[in-house]
């Protein structure tokens, strides 16, 4: 049976509201693997409870009560790679005295439990409460903090198999990305114009742009691209989701959790990032509370001067601008006529403080040290490879292999096309010394100048070479007699593709192909057409660049290069060799007499096409009869059926006549026969009439008529009847 992985089990579309217990529900098969999970540690559980999850990322907490004491279960969302690489530092930062949980490990000494496809880890149970946010004495807390956790990730290295994550070279792109998502913000407020933000945002655009490039002007001419070239140990990680809730006062001071997405970068950016949040949570940026977080977390990781610029060059950024409008990206009909006209207003009314209170820091710049960073070359983002250091266990760190039946395809796929494209080179040593190209003489040049065993004569063939291969520009320039134009290639790769013998062959051999391709001279411009297909079909095989290598055919007696070569390079057609990078197409090229059999095939198989397609004709026409000739039954069908029921329906009614005619004729009898007799006769036979008539339809005329039906005139009363 094969083990459940773990996936996002709910995913919100768009704008859509978040239900209220979203984030409090797992499903039953991750809840199964938290028991197996808790099984593989040596403790007691009497109680789990979940605290909250992630379901469109696939992570949850749970507290659980142990014969230990509280803990926590935490299932890490990211894959296992990069889940190990936050989990080392979790257990770095430990050993190097940080306020962080302390990974309890399980059975079998390993941090961590993989299972369902992700990391589980375990650790004690903190009580902490947050910092206020209501003076500044708690956001100096939390600075502080702050500054203690990036000192102690100074140094860390990875252990063996995890997925290195780094920021610290891409400050630039994120810069571009921001005036670029600015710039598209500007396109979407003109397209839907007819929305309520649309107005505002237009007016504003501009500014703001404007602020995102020259803050990207102002980064390239900092300090920055010296200070990257420290490396990443040297600045340590950054835990990327920094707040009030991730860091909180507990046993001896301040507390740092949610520790699963760290990365290395220049540390002050989670300080940008908390102040800007701060300012924008607070509508103003305020001088006090900016330089009061400064301070704070300069007392705990000290910053330097340039350190200090770039902090504030990030700050000048519109970060929360950009942060509260790119919703319209994904709904921008719904936002740009509900939220974003209150949003923009907010943001523009914070703004109007920041210019002064940036300028205000800047005259601060003198506080701090300047660092030393011009030992270091040009910042290059180095090929960085996880610490194989002695102080990670690899018994303890080592992940289980996992599935990569997607990369093994696509290698056993590629290493399928390679065989196809592989190529013999079939020619001689003698001639594949006298027509190599310019990179191998270059080369042989090289490897001359370096080594001092080689003879004379390799040096003499090394310069003759040398003649021989001209560079390419001037090969292009001069050679217009031996290489064609470009646009002749490029209109068929044949021209390029054309067949040539192979020159070890015996002369004899060639003599007797000269004839038979004298002969057939006549027949191949006739079937040029089909040999340019069936040449580019498989010239379609292997990737050739063009301009690699150049095409030059000469008959006998061009050059004098081939007077003084052997007969049988003077009588066949030849072309320069390609160079070390370009594939031999020669073994793919079709012979003369194969294109004549490729010529015959083509015709039969036209010709079994054409069989084929008058066969399948003939099937068609003769199907859409039948299919017309079926309709035409049903409709007959449908119209013998529709006449019947017709016949049937004025059957009965005449049925139903003749029935309520007799019924009628027996009661007029009926009353002629009782007309004489008194009133309760009378009473009796009308009775009996009523009781006749209630199964038919309504007396005809002629009853009217009778005597029974008259009204009769009551005793005591005069009547002269009715008119």
């Amino acid at each position: 049976m094969e083990q459940y992985l773990i996936t996002p089990w709910d995913t919100r579309v768009g704008s859509e509201p978040t239900p209220l217990d979203w984030d409090m529900h797992v499903p039953p098969e991750v809840d199964a693997i938290a028991e197996q999970v808790i099984k593989l540690y040596d403790m007691t559980v009497t109680s789990r409870t979940l605290i909250t999850s992630k379901p469109d990322k696939g992570g949850a907490i749970w507290r659980i009560e142990t014969n230990k004491g509280p803990r926590s279960l935490k299932l890490l969302h990211r894959n296992p790679e990069r889940s190990l690489f936050s989990v080392g530092l979790q257990e770095y930062v430990v050993q190097q005295g940080a306020r962080v949980p302390a990974l309890i490990p399980a059975i079998d000494g390993k941090l961590f439990v993989e299972m369902g496809g992700k990391l589980w880890i375990v650790t004690d149970w903190i009580n902490l409460t947050p910092a206020t946010k209501v003076d500044l004495v708690g956001a100096q807390e939390l600075c502080y903090g702050l500054g203690e956790f990036h000192r102690h990730t100074k140094g860390y290295l990875p252990p063996f198999g995890a997925k290195n994550s780094s920021r610290l070279y891409r400050w630039p792109n994120y810069y571009q990305k921001i005036a670029k998502k600015i710039g598209w913000m500007r396109e979407m407020a003109k397209a839907y114009r007819d929305t309520v933000a649309s107005p505002s945002i237009l007016a504003v655009v501009d500014q703001y742009e404007q602020q995102a490039v020259e803050a990207l002007n102002r980064l390239k001419a900092s300090a920055y691209p010296r200070m990257v070239t420290m490396g990443e140990p040297h600045w340590g990680l950054v835990h990327q989701d920094y707040g009030w809730s991730n860091g909180q006062n507990g046993p001896g001071g301040l507390w740092v959790i949610d520790l699963d997405g760290v990365s290395y970068d220049l540390p002050f950016r989670d300080l940008r990032k908390l102040i800007t949040s701060t300012m924008d949570d607070m509508g103003v940026w305020d001088l006090t509370w900016m330089r009061g977080m400064i301070d704070a977390y300069h007392q705990a990781n000290p910053l330097d001067a340039e350190s200090y610029e770039v902090l504030l060059i990030d700050m000048a950024v519109p970060n929360e601008f950009y942060k509260h409008l790119k919703e319209m990206f994904f709904d921008p009909i719904m936002f740009l006529n509900t939220e974003a006209d209150a949003i923009l207003q907010r943001v523009v009314a914070t703004d109007q403080s920041k210019a002064h209170a940036l300028a205000e820091l800047a005259g601060d710049l003198g506080k701090y040290k300047a660092g030393d960073y011009e030992q270091k070359i040009a910042a290059t983002e180095p090929q960085r490879v996880p610490s194989e250091s002695s102080t990670w266990n690899q018994n303890n760190w080592g992940l289980q292999p996992q599935k990569t039946a997607n990369a093994e395809d696509t290698a056993g796929s590629k290493e399928k096309r390679t065989e196809k494209i592989k190529v013999t080179k079939k020619r001689s040593k003698s001639v594949a010394a006298e027509h190599t190209p310019a990179v191998e003489g270059s080369k042989s040049l090289l490897e001359s100048g370096r080594s001092a065993k080689k003879t004379s004569a390799e040096q003499k063939e090394s310069k003759s070479t040398t003649k021989e291969a001209k560079p390419v520009k001037e090969e292009s320039k001069t050679s217009t007699k031996e290489v064609k134009p470009v646009k002749e290639e490029s209109k068929s790769t044949t021209k390029e593709a054309k067949p040539v013998k192979e020159e070890s062959k015996s002369t004899k051999k060639e003599a007797k192909l000269e004839k038979v391709q004298s002969k057939s001279a006549s027949k191949e411009e006739k079937s040029a057409k089909e040999e340019t297909k069936s040449a580019s079909r498989k010239a379609k095989l292997v990737t050739v660049e063009p301009q690699s290598y150049g095409k030059s055919r000469t008959t006998t007696g061009s050059t004098k290069e081939e007077t003084n070569t052997s007969s049988e390079q003077s009588t066949t057609r030849t072309r320069r060799a390609p160079s070390s990078n370009v594939i031999d197409l020669t073994p793919y090229l079709a012979s003369g007499q194969t294109k004549k059999t490729n010529a015959k095939k083509k015709v039969v198989r036209k010709k079994a096409a054409s069989a084929s397609t008058s066969s399948a004709k003939r099937k068609t026409t003769t199907l859409a009869k039948l299919k017309q000739q079926a309709q035409k039954n049903k409709i007959v069908a449908a119209s013998k059926a529709v006449s019947l029921q017709q016949r049937k329906a004025k059957m009965a009614k005449q049925n139903v006549k003749q029935a309520s005619k007799q019924s009628v004729n027996q009661a007029a009898k009926s009353v002629k026969q009782t007309a004489s007799v008194g009133n309760k006769t009378k009473k009796a036979a009308s009775s009996n009439i009523k009781h006749s008539y209630a199964k038919v339809t309504a007396p005809s005329k002629k009853m009217n008529k009778q005597a029974a039906n008259k009204p009769s005139a009551k005793k005591g009363v005069k009547s002269r009847g009715v008119r």
